[in-house]
């Protein structure tokens, strides 16, 4: 009795043990899986970070003891117009942490914007969850403003230096030039001549150029630890899109339009033609808009998703935390960040390339015209 008894009492004590360990991994295991998802949403914000623009140039960050963000980072100017103009530093708003106070006006940025606000940061959310602030006309310098200045002044000095070789040598590069006269000739000989034409691809020759190095110096750029996606920004795509519309259609001749509002010509009688008109037309016309609009979502979608995927990649380091998956998501972010660098390239290859082509079109002449008529 004396024995049964004991087991019986070993035995609950094995279950209470039991219990208690079973308690314990789960409150563990419950932690590790917070901590795991808060680690996951704070990687998905940096990236949301660094794919964003921002009104200061952020070198990079740590968290110190105290569990603060420490970031090291030049503040760019704020320029706003909200009842006469404002100017003053980014660092007043900390990183977008606390409010600026100017002339007795408060803003705040929510969201990456600037909004009007009170002493406390109030921004009042609508349905939808959009501020309801007034939001000052914003000409501030941003990150991005940065970068494209910079690129500017870069493709000045290159390109001028480029030019004084030739005119001291007697046009022969010399220096870092001679690394950028091949491309040059590869654009006008091989991109500017065979889509526009010998006789009207001059005219176009300084916007391809520019377009060309501008966008893959920008994509460059966009590969530094610096955090700089200005090509990822649909703004900037939509402005050099917008450009290579209007030289399009402002620089369209004669043959262009006919060919666009009567593309069957003189083939079959006019009456004959309504019925196709009715639809031939409507879908000419929306080819005029659809062209440029491909050249902004190809160049955005590309540099933004090339962007999300590296980063990601890096991201996975710090969750695997393992001696197989952190070296295995360093080495495919490795091999990602190599085609990218063949991507910046090939991006603005064919946004020159397709620029190019929409020249071409524009510069159809009436003798080319005829001739595939008659044959």
């Amino acid at each position: 009795m004396l024995i049964l008894l004991k087991r019986k009492s070993l035995f609950l004590l094995a279950l209470l043990l039991t219990g208690v360990v079973y308690a314990k991994d789960k409150q563990e295991n419950a932690e590790n899986l917070s901590a795991k998802e808060n680690q996951k949403k704070e990687i998905k914000e940096y990236i949301m970070h660094h794919l964003q623009d921002s009104y200061d140039f952020s070198l990079f960050s740590y968290t110190n003891d105290a569990g603060e963000h420490v970031y090291f980072e030049f503040p760019l100017p704020i320029i706003i117009w909200d009842n006469g103009l404002k100017v003053f530093s980014s660092s007043k708003f900390h990183h977008g942490d606390t409010v600026a106070e100017v002339d007795g006006n408060y803003y705040a940025i929510s969201h990456n914007k600037i909004y009007k606000t009170d002493a406390a940061g109030t921004i009042t959310p609508d349905e939808d969850g959009h501020a309801t602030n007034i939001a000052p006309l914003d000409f501030s310098i941003t990150k991005g403003v940065v970068s494209i200045m910079f690129t500017f002044l870069l493709m000045f000095f290159l390109f001028k230096s480029l030019a004084d070789s030739y005119v001291k040598n007697g046009g022969i590069a010399s220096g870092v030039g001679r690394f950028f006269e091949p491309i040059v000739l590869y654009i006008r000989d091989d991109i500017a001549i065979p889509n526009i034409g010998e006789k009207k691809h001059r005219k176009y020759m300084s916007f391809l150029l520019t377009v060309f190095f501008f966008v893959w110096f920008l994509n460059m750029l966009g590969l530094t630890p610096l955090g700089i996606n200005v090509t990822g920004n649909i703004a900037v795509t939509l402005c050099l899109a917008l450009i290579t519309f209007l030289l399009t259609n402002l620089t369209g001749t004669k043959d262009y339009w006919l060919h666009i509002f009567d593309p069957l010509g003189s083939t079959m009688k006019w009456y004959a033609k309504i019925p196709l008109y009715i639809i031939l037309i409507p879908i000419e016309v929306l080819g005029i808009f659809i062209k440029p609009f491909s050249l902004l979502i190809r160049l955005y979608a590309n540099m933004q998703a090339g962007h999300i995927v590296l980063m990601s990649l890096i991201g996975l380091m710090f969750i695997f935390k393992s001696w197989l998956g952190s070296p295995l998501s360093f080495g495919l972010a490795f091999a990602i960040s190599l085609i990218e660098v063949l991507v910046a390239l090939l991006q603005a290859y064919i946004f020159t390339m397709l620029s190019a082509l929409y020249f071409g079109f524009a510069s159809e002449e009436h003798e080319h015209h005829d001739k595939i008529e008659a044959h």
